[in-house]
């Protein structure tokens, strides 16, 4: 029971604390009774973002046991902050800039309480969500507590449907993306080094070029994330060039080091990807900061611009703000990221170093690609994809594997008719009943369902949520 009352307490005490921060931070200005709800709601909110999208790092990471669940924990609490802290404002914008139409019917207290609600909204969603250990989009939850408060304040014409489409179509393209690269990488890897005769000798030609590529790809995305305006394509070229060099002449003699003291066995091949993906999953960590801290912060931005001013735009939002946003964040992912971490790392396939490598470098290439192309993509949504690229590419593996052994199996069946079946029949029942489903499909179906009622049942709520406070505050 101290388990569940504990992180409970303190996660009502911190929501309590942004709430009095934001009463003494912003003195003076009118109805500060909202801007304290709204502060409570924003912190709620992050408190949950934290908490589900934790899984997205660290869940390949602990499902293949390069860290412990507590390392892991620690490790992204404080990325995730530092992210949020150090580029959080250059992605945080007007929220509603694109998902609504500028109208007068909403500005004022109406645009205030529609931005309360959907906080509320979007943040009980994922606190279901993330009890139940589902993975699901905090950005499409709170995409979805806009609009239905929106719709209950100023009717269907106030939102901007295209961009709705959009965002639907992300649902299917982002985890397709994201797993056929996993799988397309992990048939890579498997190809030049786990399935060759001198796998110690192929990994120190590959391990080296694939850290490389990581650490380019890494770089790329933090420039872009850190620049409010589309940067210079050259420049982001030059810089990922020269993050691959670098770490390509690190890695080489560490390889060659450590590869001296291991056996040329498949799974020994994955101690060397060991230290790249926990480097992995702590700058995805940063970048998730950097990226979602504008899911908790943004609409309480617009909350205090609809109150006051901000003259100086995006980079003079306060620090209390941000602080908000980035304790939040790591307060959700030590108290409450436990559970999504073991269903993205453990319950949808097995993940070793290797296989979380693939899905750890294909969601940061996914992410990155959206990103320079303006996509709205879900990490949540790439990060199951890939693993379930992984998975299924097993399995493919395996069923060939199966069919190559057929014709022994075929001459063992000498007596068939025991067996009241052909030997062709034999075979196959022989080989369903050796097959086993790398991927569990009743977990990939549930995660599914989640996302697809991720944004109607954020709108329900948030409709409501806008009428109670209406009748409340109207």
């Amino acid at each position: 029971m101290s388990r569940i009352l504990l992180p409970t307490g303190i996660a009502l005490l911190a929501i309590l604390a942004a709430a009095i921060w934001s009463g003494l931070a912003a003195p003076g200005l009118p109805l500060p009774h909202l801007l304290i709800i709204g502060a409570g709601a924003a912190a709620y909110m992050a408190l949950n973002v934290g908490a589900n999208d934790v899984a997205n790092n660290m869940g390949p990471s602990v499902g293949a046991r390069a860290l412990r669940l507590g390392p892991a924990l620690v490790i992204a609490a404080l990325f995730d902050m530092a992210g949020a802290l150090y580029a959080g404002r250059s992605v945080i914008g007007t929220i509603s800039a694109d998902l609504l139409v500028r109208d007068t019917a909403l500005s004022g207290q109406s645009l205030i309480l529609v931005m309360i609600a959907a906080l509320l909204a979007g943040a009980l969603w994922i606190n279901g969500s993330t009890f139940f250990g589902t993975p699901v989009s905090t950005t499409h939850a709170l995409i979805g507590g806009i609009i239905g408060a929106a719709l209950a304040a100023a009717g269907p014409p106030i939102v901007q449907w295209h961009t709705v489409a959009i965002i639907a179509i992300s649902w299917t393209a982002s985890p397709l993306i994201g797993g056929v690269l996993a799988a397309g990488l992990h048939g890579f890897i498997r190809s030049r080094i786990t399935t060759q005769q001198d796998k110690i000798a192929a990994a120190r030609v590959w391990v080296p070029v694939l850290i490389g590529a990581m650490c380019s790809i890494f770089a790329m995305y933090l420039h872009i994330l850190n620049h409010d305006a589309p940067s210079n394509t050259i420049e982001t070229l030059a810089i990922g060039a020269g993050a691959a060099v670098l770490a390509w002449g690190l890695a080489v003699p560490w390889v060659r080091q450590r590869s001296k003291t291991l056996q040329n066995r498949k799974k020994q091949m994955g101690l060397l990807f060991r230290p790249a993906l926990i480097g992995a999953a702590a700058m995805l960590s940063f970048a998730h900061g950097a990226n979602d801290v504008s899911n908790a912060v943004a609409p309480l931005v617009l909350i205090y611009t609809s109150l006051g001013s901000l003259p100086g735009g995006v980079a003079a939002i306060p620090f209390w703000m941000m602080a908000i946003g980035a304790i939040g964040i790591g307060l959700g992912i030590m108290l409450f990221g436990p559970r999504v971490i073991h269903t993205v790392g453990q319950q949808i396939t097995r993940l070793n170093e290797i296989r979380a490598f693939c899905v750890a470098l294909s969601a940061s290439i996914t992410v990155l690609a959206a990103s320079a192309f303006g996509l709205p993509v879900s990490s949540t949504h790439v990060a199951v994809g890939a693993v379930l690229g992984v998975g299924f590419l097993r399995e493919y593996l395996q069923v060939r594997n199966m069919q190559g052994a057929a014709v022994p199996l075929r001459a063992q069946l000498v007596d068939a008719s025991t067996l009241n079946a052909t030997p062709r029949q034999a075979i196959a029942r022989e080989r369903r009943s050796d097959r086993r489903f790398l991927v569990r499909r009743l977990q990939a179906l549930r995660i599914g369902a989640a996302w697809i009622v991720t944004l109607p049942a954020a709108a329900v709520l948030a409709a409501v949520s806008y009428r109670l406070l209406s009748l409340a505050f109207g």
